[in-house]
């Protein structure tokens, strides 16, 4: 289950999924791309299962950077689970004797399968080290902060037209969302993201007709939400009035 639906950018409630998931007897497990680094996260102390996710994206770790993992501590021993094995996942203190079996790290470093490449792990540590000066709580706050701004000024550009010429997709409860926001502009969408683009702004385009912004919280200010959102309109003004 995704924590934060890519094209729409809604934030479940993963604690209550996973407490009825649990009733009903099934695992549970979170795809967190969207969701690391932009939203706050306790794992383990909703009772998740396992969960994986990228660090290119809001963690900042740059393209083809290293993926991570959770798997809850209530499996690190469990024998019993059919698994991938990999070299990287063996325990480390007998890791050299090459004897047949396979014996896990007692942590979620047991389902790792090949050695990754110290590089990728560099350009993460460096993106990490960042996030170690601010609390994720703080974090996920401002985003949340930046993202109501974004579609208030989006509500004033749909005022100033007379009608609702950009749909905001993600749900503006504050529970509900984190950075991003997804615009609807089912006629024109296109010609309004390729102005942007020619404007400076690198947002993203999701067929058939949707444009994903994220004000990220570290690097991203409210000012520069101030000049997408003039530059938004002006581009609907364009090619959609």
């Amino acid at each position: 289950w995704g924590g934060v639906n890519y094209y729409t950018g809604k934030l479940f409630n993963m604690e209550n999924i996973t407490r009825a998931a649990h009733e009903a007897g099934a695992l549970v497990g979170f795809d967190l791309a969207h969701a690391a680094g932009n939203v706050a996260l306790q794992l383990h102390e909703w009772d998740v299962d396992f969960a994986a996710w990228c660090n290119y994206k809001y963690l900042n770790a740059g393209p083809g950077a290293v993926a991570a993992a959770f798997v809850h501590e209530r499996y690190h021993q469990d024998t019993t689970l059919q698994r991938m094995a990999g070299w990287w996942g063996y325990q480390k203190d007998t890791r050299f004797k090459m004897q047949k079996g396979f014996v896990p790290v007692q942590t979620a470093e047991g389902w790792g399968l090949s050695t990754p490449s110290p590089l990728l792990f560099a350009a993460l540590a460096a993106s990490l080290e960042i996030f170690d000066h601010v609390s994720m709580e703080a974090v996920a706050t401002k985003g949340q902060e930046m993202s109501d701004y974004l579609m208030s000024l989006i509500d004033g550009i749909n005022t100033r037209a007379g009608r609702s010429i950009i749909q905001v997709l993600t749900p503006q409860e504050v529970e509900s969302h984190g950075c991003q926001v997804s615009m609807l502009l089912p006629q024109g969408g296109l010609k309004v993201f390729e102005y942007l683009s020619q404007a400076g702004i690198y947002a993203d385009w999701r067929e058939p007709d949707v444009i994903r912004v994220a004000p990220v919280p570290l690097y991203n200010t409210f000012e520069e939400i101030w000049l997408l959102a003039q530059a938004l309109e002006e581009a609907c003004k364009k090619h959609l009035l």
